[in-house]
């Protein structure tokens, strides 16, 4: 017998990671995309009618979809957080996507207006991604961190609703590799991260073609920032109903918007903090690897987290962005550095897996553990 799917709602559902949520959420075995909202400008509108023009995810996905359900959703204002609790009495809306593309105070000020309201929030946005009682969520790496969820929301007297944050997307081509040696006993004490970031994570209409075309441009702001420092509050622990972040690695983080579409690629160069493994147990480690995710079998889950090429020119975007329903993480290039212990290359795709697939993968992870 087929199980009732959760009804979800998608707050920012016409922008880029909006859209994208749309398209993975379409036929998921466990949530049903019944709610929308957007900017003042799309409410009002059905969503087909909202995006009509500017649909940029390269899918028919939702051809079957359209006619009958999500293309016929009346989009709301986002801002009206009254509109999204009347959707969850009535059924149709038991928690909320947040791809909100608003100020950093706007954000965390209307993400916390829809907890008050007892609607449960997975955010892509960076507002509270340092709030000390928020877990910042990769599922493979610290499902452990969503156990703040009671302590938060006592501490802020939600009954129901609560805050769950997932991380930058630049980071998430390495955090699973650094994970994975680290649980097998070889942590990592300083890195140098290089990344090449691709066009799409700046939403659209993002970066001008006159900037990208023929260029690089070696400055994301805030980005470097993130990139360091967000690792160490995954890598930390729940201490007195907050985070304590990790003191290592160090990280040092150059950030590049480059002219791919999709795929965020990082160079690494690594120093072990104590013993190193050859590059033959690396290997090893990597193919072994696997999480929570994969072993309670989610529906968004790659099979193989961590993917080795072992061809001199790869990864590559065009060719490795989407392997493993683009959830997984492909590595090649490890070898010595002259500097630090190993140095390797790893690509992730920015919108799927550091993005909305990996927002997906959180809410599975949430349902897990009984919080949705």
């Amino acid at each position: 017998m087929e199980l009732e799917k959760i009804p979800v709602g998608i707050l920012g559902a016409t922008g880029m990671v909006g859209q994208q949520y749309i398209s993975l959420l379409n036929n998921h075995p466990w949530f049903e995309v019944r709610y929308a909202a957007a900017s003042p400008r799309s409410a009002g509108k059905k969503y087909s009618e909202a995006v009509y023009g500017r649909w940029h995810i390269a899918s028919n996905a939702l051809a079957a979809n359209y006619a009958d359900h999500v293309g016929n959703i009346v989009v709301e204002d986002a801002n009206d957080v009254s509109r999204a609790a009347a959707a969850f009495k009535k059924g149709n809306c038991s928690f909320v996507f947040s791809a909100l593309e608003m100020s950093k105070d706007e954000t965390s000020a209307l993400e916390e207006e829809y907890a008050a309201a007892g609607i449960p929030v997975i955010s892509n946005a960076s507002a509270h991604r340092w709030t000390s009682d928020v877990p910042v969520l990769i599922a493979e790496i610290n499902p452990d961190h969503a156990d703040i969820i009671p302590i938060q929301k006592k501490k802020h007297g939600w009954e129901r609703g609560f805050i769950t944050v997932k991380p930058n997307c630049s980071i998430q081509s390495y955090m699973k590799p650094l994970h994975a040696l680290a649980a097998a006993g070889y942590p990592a004490r300083r890195l140098i991260v290089n990344t090449m970031q691709a066009v799409s994570g700046a939403g659209y209409p993002g970066v001008s073609s006159l900037d990208m075309i023929d260029n690089i441009v070696p400055y994301i702001g805030g980005e470097e920032e993130k990139s360091e420092n967000e690792p160490l509050k995954i890598f930390g622990s729940i201490e007195s109903g907050v985070f304590k972040n990790a003191e290592l690695p160090q990280i040092s983080a150059h950030c590049n918007r480059v002219p791919v579409v999709d795929g965020h690629t990082a160079c690494i160069s690594l120093e072990f903090d104590g013993k190193k493994p050859s590059l033959g147990e690396i290997k090893a480690i990597w193919a072994a690897y696997k999480g929570l995710p994969q072993d309670a079998d989610f529906p968004s889950a790659p099979k193989q987290p961590i993917i080795y090429r072992e061809e001199n020119d790869r990864p590559q975007p065009r060719k490795d962005r989407d392997a493993d329903k683009a959830m997984a993480v492909v590595i090649g290039r490890l070898r010595p550095c002259n500097v630090f212990d190993i140095r390797f290359t790893a690509l992730s795709h920015n919108t799927v897996r550091g993005a909305a697939g990996g927002g997906i993968l959180s809410a599975e992870l949430l349902k897990y553990k009984g919080y949705l």
